[in-house]
């Protein structure tokens, strides 16, 4: 029988999302970001508290080359060819310090 209660959810500033899928990125890069993701996000306290940055994977965000792809929501700010280099600015200078790494974003909503 469903639960009648709302699910709740913890605050947080933003949501990351990686694409870890096989045509962007074959050579499973994109598997590497996300589990990298994870480690970079703690070591820069943003895993918890309202400042905290959910992440996610997907397995195509439809872009389908220059891969891997991540976005940064509710910024709707895409970034292409992350590497772990990339991956470790994105996180420092936009999800900690607010400014994105302008020099490798592709698109913005």
């Amino acid at each position: 029988m469903p639960s009648s209660t709302k699910p709740e959810m913890e605050p947080y500033s933003r949501h990351i999302l990686v694409c870890t899928g096989n045509f962007c990125s074959p050579d499973r890069r994109g598997r590497a970001l996300y589990s990298l993701l994870a480690e970079l996000l703690q070591r820069e306290d943003l895993l918890f508290g309202p400042t905290r940055v959910k992440r996610g994977e997907s397995p195509c965000l439809g872009v389908c080359s220059n891969g891997p792809i991540v976005v940064v929501y509710p910024d709707g700010i895409w970034y292409g060819s992350v590497t772990p280099d990339l991956l470790e600015r994105i996180v420092v200078e936009h999800l900690k310090n607010n400014r994105p790494v302008e020099d490798a974003v592709f698109h913005r909503l």
